[in-house]
């Protein structure tokens, strides 16, 4: 069978899959590497590693499809968003890759939101002003280490970083990554003469952007580990939440695909960039004519794994030595489910990580509002899971306001296998939910997306067929009419929350933690 290769590369892994034009996956390989936080605030990975990581996953699935007597027609890219490594002239990192859950940039964000610039900046760029952001991260760099941030020659992210390993070609980034950087005009397709002033960055600094489709050369080297036909086409792709909506067929207008894993997001295709005057959701590239609309909220299954952290000490159960976390976090939301819809009136905010949409507020913190001597373990819990699937919810309701409208919700991600969290995600939406069988959705994106860019699927619509989705869970009318009278609830509290916040926290940055570490000297 002619195969296409996805490589995704993840902030905690990189995968690599091959799949058919009919959707099926033949090969799969993960390469780990861990997140590094070596100070307050910080969250980076090792470049080199990550880098190499992607070669590595190529040959492996490579030997895989040509031990199965499968032909390899193509390679396809993924890549996290809203990373930042500074690289020398030929591409290679100078430091680690600075992810998007590092806080650093909390005061340069602040300060862009503070001058009336963010709601512009999101309509001409479609990326939130936040910490995630490359253009927020720059400023940080700008004030904290100006001469490196102008003297370093190239400033890239995780696709930059990727293609200098894999790529024999000139230094590209795709638009699907540009957009999601705070530093593109979506619209104008160009980099934005504002946004690259208050990074501090020239144009000369950062790649040429290109189609998601456009076609590269894979390094001599490279093909040859991987035993592949030097003339083997590249996609350069485009990026993991774009081609996650892609990979569970969630392109049709009205679907959306709803990822629920340590974090968790929900989007969907619109047909055109498209500009959220609320200010509380982004709108990210998957092709030239295909656009996601959508909000990531940091915390998901992480809550659950917190409270397995913080509740379940002696949590008495048969075999429980030797557990690890994924059984203990199973064992908590069964128990969870003998506490009621509601949590008998306990509500949980859960920004433990802060939160990104739709409030876009990197410190806020959580709490749990209505707590009784009544209330244990189990109510804890399920209003930790209500609490994400609420915030959900809320990133439906701004689809909803600024005028996309969603009918149909395919999930994906490990918090998915629990009934638990399908059924209370589907009451918050009201609607019906769908488990994609897949757990690889943005690898199989990837290799989708090769296989439009080859010609052999015209009409990415196609991929609603080809992928293959469980029968949809129902929501539980009553439940969707107590979580419906909760939101104004939960949204007038986390407002108050998210001001309180800002009274008990300070920087994260220390004032010795002027480097960063991302540059030697």
């Amino acid at each position: 069978m002619d195969v296409v290769i996805g490589i995704d590369s993840g902030t905690t892994a990189t995968k690599g899959v091959a799949a058919g034009l009919d959707g099926e996956l033949h090969a799969h390989a993960s390469v780990h590497y861990p997140l590094l936080v070596p100070g307050p605030g910080r969250a980076e990975l090792d470049a080199d590693r990550v880098r190499d990581a992607a070669v590595e996953a190529l040959v492996d699935v490579a030997g895989q499809c040509r031990a199965a007597g499968h032909r390899v027609v193509g390679v396809s890219l993924s890549s996290f968003l809203h990373a930042l490594v500074p690289m020398d002239a030929d591409s290679k990192p100078l430091g680690p890759l600075v992810t998007w859950a590092d806080g650093r940039a909390g005061g340069q964000s602040a300060a862009i939101a503070d001058q009336g610039l963010a709601k512009k900046l999101l309509a001409r760029t479609g990326t939130p002003v936040h910490p995630m952001a490359p253009l927020s991260k720059l400023a940080w760099w700008g004030a904290t280490d100006p001469e490196t941030l102008r003297d370093t020659p190239r400033w890239g992210g995780g696709k930059e970083l990727i293609l200098s390993g894999l790529a024999d070609e000139a230094y590209l980034l795709d638009l699907s990554l540009a957009s999601a950087t705070g530093l593109y005009d979506i619209h104008a397709r160009r980099w934005d003469p504002e946004a690259l002033e208050i990074a501090g960055v020239r144009e000369d600094q950062l790649a040429e952007v290109v189609p998601t489709t456009r076609r590269l050369r894979l390094k001599a080297e490279v093909a040859s580990a991987a035993g592949l036909p030097a003339d083997t086409p590249l996609i350069i792709g485009a990026g993991d939440g774009p081609l996650a909506n892609l990979g569970v067929g969630a392109t049709p207008a009205g679907v959306a695909a709803v990822s629920l894993g340590t974090s968790g997001a929900m989007r969907t295709v619109v047909d055109q960039p498209s500009s959220d005057e609320a200010g509380r959701l982004f709108c990210y590239a998957l092709t030239e004519d295909r656009w996601v609309v959508g909000g990531a909220v940091n915390n998901a299954g992480s809550v659950v794994r917190w409270a397995g952290q913080a509740f379940a000490a002696g949590f008495a159960r048969p075999a429980a030595e030797g557990e690890n976390a994924d059984e203990i976090d199973a064992a908590l939301l069964i128990e969870a489910q003998s506490a009621p819809p509601g949590s008998d009136g306990l509500l949980c905010l859960p920004y433990l990580l802060g939160e990104r949409a739709p409030w876009w507020r990197a410190g806020m913190r959580g709490a749990f509002l209505g707590l009784g001597r009544e209330h244990g373990r189990p109510h804890l819990v399920r209003s930790a899971v209500e609490g994400v699937c609420q915030q959900v919810a809320l990133v439906r309701d701004s689809f909803d306001a600024a005028g996309f409208p969603v009918t149909e919700v395919r999930a994906t991600g490990g918090a998915v296998a629990s009934d638990l969290w399908v059924g209370v995600l589907a009451a918050t939406l009201d609607l019906p939910v769908a488990i994609a069988d897949t757990p690889e959705g943005t690898g199989l994106g990837a290799c989708l997306l090769g296989w439009h860019a080859l010609g052999s699927l015209p009409d990415l619509d196609q991929a609603a067929g080809l992928v293959d989705i469980g029968a949809p869970t129902v929501p539980d009318a009553a439940n969707a009419e107590l979580y419906r009278r909760q939101r104004p609830l939960i949204e007038e509290a986390a407002l108050f929350v998210a001001h309180l916040s800002e009274q008990l926290t300070t920087p994260v940055a220390a004032p010795d933690d002027r480097k960063s570490g991302a540059v030697p000297g």
